[in-house]
């Protein structure tokens, strides 16, 4: 399926998994660090309501839709930076095609100026089960 990459008048940085060792409880039991790669031009449109429900959000709030030409660094389990702000591949609906240089998928707001590390999961853990 072919999308048009639009305008890209919008800059968004890549953040890919960092796996660590396997820890006690199995694999990214010991954490997950996200690295951070290029900063591509791309064309970010904000999706409401039902539509953004439909592509599988949490919810209606803070779901993007991101077109952009076709790279090998990014991939459904990345996260992407936008306008300060760190948002969730949502992995249905990403689609990328190397024929027609496309890709496209909506993302979903992690956590309003979140690093690039799960830090609020990681201290929400700590607090509720002590340090694992």
């Amino acid at each position: 399926m072919a999308y048009q990459s639009g305008l890209r008048n919008k800059r968004i940085t890549v953040l890919n998994r960092q796996e660590q060792t396997v820890g006690m409880f199995g694999i990214d039991s010991a954490g997950i660090e996200w690295t951070e790669g290029p900063a591509i031009w791309a064309n970010v449109e904000w999706s409401r309501g039902k539509a953004a429900m439909n592509v599988g959000a949490l919810d209606a709030y803070c779901v993007v839709m991101v077109r952009m030409l076709y790279t090998n660094t990014i991939n459904m389990r990345s996260r992407i930076r936008y306008d300060g702000q760190v948002y969730q591949i949502l992995p249905d609906t990403f689609h990328a095609d190397y024929e027609t240089n496309t890709i496209q998928f909506h993302a979903q707001l992690v956590q309003a100026g979140a690093e690039y590390s799960d830090d609020y999961n990681n201290d929400f853990n700590s607090k509720q089960y002590g340090n694992i």
